[in-house]
């Protein structure tokens, strides 16, 4: 199943969305149409109760997403590169608001803004052909998209200061090793583990996947000690839905569980 997105194409798979940046003869970069329908995208999917895991990529074998559309940004003014971040950043912060777990398909180039969009996605997998980086310094500008706030967070001050102070790129190998990304996987192979991954999730209790995802994005922000009460408050939560029932009712009569979400 598609779209009527001009910039992006969205495909449904048995409970798994594939949403593909579709603009390969730019690179997939990003300006104002695609932030526009990638918000309308998260909205449509935020509503679909069919839908249990995410999958972001980009068109063609080039790029992810090799960033802003740097001819849209050369004529704007401090108050435009104000509003055209907020509205970037708003974008980042809708895919981590996203109840249910979004990953990220690194199929090429993902520098500047497609480096802070993949960091936005709950984890990334990368072909060997994937390129991570935010190379803004080279443009005479920071991050925008919150990527430095992402990156340092993900591997930690140094390397993060590291890399957004010299834009260097870095390939696979060496994201593996900072904790950039979660896997490597040969290029063929990328849509192929994606999948198997989303449907192994789509398979779970969808609504233990979703507090289970709030559990972890929102402790982050907590002390352990108030980490740990929120995780005892969604447990007890869990214990209120017939998902639950089913699950361990399943376990017992040692048979696979059907979950509603409910």
């Amino acid at each position: 199943m598609s779209n009527s997105y001009e910039t992006i194409l969205v495909e449904r798979r048995s409970g798994v969305a594939i949403v593909t940046i579709n603009r390969p003869e730019k690179r997939n970069a990003l300006n104002i149409q695609t932030r526009a329908e990638g918000a309308a995208v998260l909205d449509e999917l935020r509503a679909d109760d069919s839908v249990r895991v995410v999958i972001l990529t980009g068109a063609g074998d080039k790029a992810f997403i090799a960033g802003a559309d740097i001819a849209a940004m050369q004529a704007m003014s401090a108050l435009e590169a104000q509003a055209f971040s907020e509205k970037g950043q708003r974008v980042m912060q809708a895919i981590e608001a996203l109840p249910i777990p979004v990953i990220a398909l690194v199929n090429g180039y993902a520098l500047g803004g497609g480096c802070e969009l993949a960091m936005s996605c709950d984890w990334i997998i990368a072909a060997e052909r994937a390129v991570f980086g935010q190379p803004e310094v080279n443009l005479g500008i920071p991050p925008g998209f919150g990527g430095t706030q992402r990156l340092a967070r993900l591997i930690g001050r140094a390397r993060a200061l590291e890399l957004v102070t010299t834009g260097r790129q870095v390939k696979p190998p060496e994201a593996l090793r900072i904790g950039l990304v979660n896997e490597v996987v040969a290029d063929a192979q990328l849509m192929e583990k994606g999948l198997e991954m989303a449907r192994m999730i789509a398979a779970k209790a969808p609504v233990a996947v979703r507090v289970a995802k709030q559990a972890v994005q929102r402790g982050l922000d907590l002390d352990l000690a108030n980490g740990c009460v929120l995780e005892t408050t969604l447990f007890a939560f869990a214990f209120g839905t017939a998902d639950r029932k089913e699950g361990m009712t399943a376990f017992l009569a040692k048979r696979a569980p059907k979950f509603e979400g409910s």
